[in-house]
């Protein structure tokens, strides 16, 4: 993957980004999480007065192999397809709070096993009809997740010249709970048993046996890199949305991480571009029990933790009016001096 991510590392621009949050018309630290969403996005668009314009979610869905099976997914694989249309028709809750929240909401095709209809609301990037079963080979080939990544690389430049300059990524596809876990385990080498919670509502029962299969899974390889890594164990949508953090990052953008799965994907372009990490906010604490393992991983702190598991960007459209409200008191709110009002007063 060529892409070329810089640090936002600036000292001299953290320090005047900093001076102006400490400047306004509070006590210092008096907003909190604002104050360091602020200071984070002014960082990522090296200015004192960054702006979000355009704000955008892109669900990615694909389909897996493994979850034809129906061994560690309780829902059949059609309600991926379902799910699409769903998404399409505006009834999903990431289209609610979308719309809700003046979200603009872009769904993606990357590799369900459906033929939806060309007039269909969607951006068709299929890469084939699902992956394959990775009980059994890698899910998918070289060559596949290289047309994956180039397709994100092109939806995330088109929405980015369109003016887009804080994305968020959302996801659907029955199975990818399992993809996620499979990911977690080799980029976080936690064991995989730790990694695995219910997914779509599995109960102890499921549990135990999804444990048991991706266990299996995980011993059946020996995964070199992070490339490999998302060849064997990835999912079309999670692959996808790899690469598309990948490109934002690049891109200069400001990257609002979801739930579980999309965490997933993260880790594999962590693995890769380390300075992606710059560019990210991370949207909430999913319920699903590995996600907060992986924030820990990370050393990152969520801005929500709502009990939320639904994935689609749910966190995402949520967090969003955050990251607006954060630059928008650092770029309208009155500083003392202007104000006219002494600093001691406030203490």
């Amino acid at each position: 993957m060529n892409v070329t991510i810089t640090s936002t590392k600036n000292k001299e621009l953290e320090a005047k980004i900093q001076h102006k949050i400490d400047l306004k018309t509070k006590p210092i630290g008096a907003l909190g999480m604002l104050e360091n969403i602020a200071f984070q996005i002014g960082c990522i668009q090296q200015t004192v007065s960054p702006k979000i314009t355009k704000p955008t979610i892109v669900v990615f869905a694909g389909d897996h192999g493994i979850a034809a099976q129906g061994e560690v997914n309780p829902f059949p694989q059609e309600v991926t397809s379902q799910m699409v249309y769903n998404f399409a028709q505006g009834g999903a809750a990431i289209n609610v709070l979308s719309k809700t929240n003046n979200i603009d909401l872009k769904v993606v095709d990357a590799g369900v096993n459906h033929d939806f209809a060309n007039d269909l609301n969607i951006i068709n990037a299929k890469v084939a009809m699902g992956t394959k079963n990775y009980q059994d080979s890698p899910a998918m080939t070289p060559r596949e997740l290289e047309i994956t990544i180039r397709h994100a690389e092109d939806i995330v430049s088109n929405l980015h010249k369109e003016g887009v300059n804080t994305i968020g990524f959302g996801e659907m596809g029955i199975g990818n709970t399992s993809s996620a876990s499979l990911l977690m385990s080799y980029f976080t080498q936690i064991p995989i048993g730790e990694c695995i919670g219910s997914g779509t509502g599995l109960d102890q029962n499921g549990i135990s046996k999804k444990q048991r299969i991706l266990s299996e899974v995980y011993r059946n390889y020996n995964i070199q890199n992070p490339i490999e890594a998302l060849t064997t164990f990835g999912g079309f949508e999670v692959a996808m949305i790899t690469g598309a953090i990948l490109k934002a990052a690049e891109l200069k953008m400001t990257i609002v991480i979801d739930g579980f799965i999309v965490t997933a994907a993260l880790l594999a372009a962590h693995a890769i571009q380390p300075n992606v990490l710059d560019y990210c906010l991370f949207a909430h604490t999913s319920n699903e029990q590995g996600h907060i393992k992986m924030l820990d991983f990370l050393k990152v702190q969520p801005i929500l933790s709502l009990g939320l598991r639904l994935g689609e960007g749910t966190g995402a459209a949520l967090a969003i009016p955050l990251l607006q409200a954060s630059v928008n008191f650092l770029d309208e709110m009155a500083s003392f001096e202007s104000a006219g009002v002494s600093g001691e007063t406030t203490n």
